[in-house]
């Protein structure tokens, strides 16, 4: 129930659904230039393609702090989303859990910058602790940087890890209503069944065989499928997944990748942000980044995080025999 009322809370509070909501943070940055704290969160081989990526977006000059567009504290509706082909951007993020002014306190991300293109489906991978999941929940408004600058298209939605906590209804079709019901109280039974159907089509589920199924026969993936369904009906910009299939059998997990990748396929305007720990879903994505100690340590294709991947735990094990030897 959680889940739903936090899906809720934070789609209920995006306004203007065709704006873009920009993070100013007014708390001095760490010393040195952006250059050199992007530089120390990133490595040389693909450089010249994240510095297309993360170069910083020109400031709009019709953008400006206006109180009745406050999202969140120091939020604001900025540039039209028809002007901006990204539907992510972040620049040198920090977020840091505890008392900022402890010593004892880390920041989990140090200085992250990045560009997610609309229309596009992109991936985290990273370590236990890098900071991947923190970063998807900085998009989705959950955790807020201390510093930096991000922008992220509205509206968003979050999907959990645990479907469990996601998929509460006894039956598909009234769960997948649940945020309309809430959100739109007015809005006629004949658009809510329209919307619902359409979003059990998009993840692969026959409306008719699922709509009036009980949740509690779902397999994981279809179950998780439901929960996608339930963020796709209220036509969502960016799709925010944290590590969707991590409980999920190998015929699952292929069902789910495959939905979201049909999402994005069938609709130019949507962004899907994938946080996972399988090398063997970087072949559905468009690209990636690997992250470490809350920094980005590499970009690029699905194909080339996986052989940097590779490389990585080559590198570790001969590390470890020549210890043992």
């Amino acid at each position: 129930m959680f889940a739903k009322v936090l899906k809720f809370f934070v789609g209920h509070n995006e306004r203007a659904p065709r704006a873009m909501l920009t993070l100013c943070s007014r708390v001095p940055r760490p010393e040195g230039t952006v250059r050199d704290r992007r530089d120390a969160s990133t490595s040389s081989p693909a450089r010249h393609d994240r510095a297309q990526l993360c170069r910083r977006p020109p400031r709009h000059p019709a953008a400006r702090v206006r109180s009745r567009d406050t999202v969140i504290p120091r939020v604001y509706a900025g540039e039209p989303v028809q002007t901006s082909p990204y539907g992510v951007e972040c620049e040198d993020l920090y977020v840091r859990y505890g008392d900022a002014n402890d010593s004892r306190s880390k920041d989990a991300l140090q200085g992250v910058s990045l560009r997610v293109p609309r229309g596009s489906m992109f991936m985290l991978l990273g370590p236990n602790g890098c900071g991947k999941s923190t970063l998807l929940r900085t998009f989705a408004g959950l955790v807020t940087p201390w510093s930096g600058r991000l922008r992220v298209q509205a509206p968003r939605a979050f999907v959990f890890q645990n479907p469990d906590h996601q998929v509460i209804m006894p039956t598909v079709g009234n769960d997948v209503a649940f945020s309309l019901n809430c959100r739109y109280p007015n809005m006629p039974p004949k658009e809510v069944a329209a919307r619902v159907r359409a979003a059990l089509s998009a993840v692969n589920l026959d409306p008719d065989e699922f709509t009036m199924r009980q949740v509690s026969t779902l397999s994981g993936g279809q179950k998780q499928r439901v929960a996608i369904a339930g963020a796709l009906v209220e036509n969502p910009r960016v799709l925010l997944l944290d590590e969707l299939t991590t409980f999920l059998d190998e015929a699952d997990q292929a069902g789910v990748v495959r939905a979201v990748r049909n999402v994005v396929d069938s609709d130019s305007r949507v962004t899907a942000i994938w946080v996972t720990h399988r090398l063997e879903e970087l072949r559905h994505c468009d690209a990636a980044c690997y992250m470490e100690d809350g920094r980005v340590a590499e970009m690029g294709s699905g194909d080339y995080i996986r052989g940097y991947i590779r490389q990585q735990q080559r590198q570790w094990e001969a590390s470890r025999s020549r210890r043992r030897g």
